[in-house]
């Protein structure tokens, strides 16, 4: 083998090794865990970020019917 293919072959495994130290995205992957305190934990937000919304709403048809 002459100098110049050894060169190239060395710059290919190195550039190789490169590329799979890239975290790429697992195709058909499943969603992280989330612990039974964790789903309880964001059940209990989400309604209360649907009551401050609906109390918005309504404190803005308040002020349409005061005015």
């Amino acid at each position: 083998m002459n100098k110049k293919q050894k060169i190239v072959k060395k710059m290919a495994k190195r550039e190789k090794a490169k590329q799979n130290k890239i975290e790429k995205p697992k195709v058909g992957a499943k969603p992280r865990y989330i612990s039974k305190a964790e789903r309880a934990r964001l059940e209990a937000e989400t309604p209360e970020a649907v009551v401050e919304v609906i109390s918005v709403d309504a404190s803005s048809d308040e002020d349409k019917v005061a005015s």
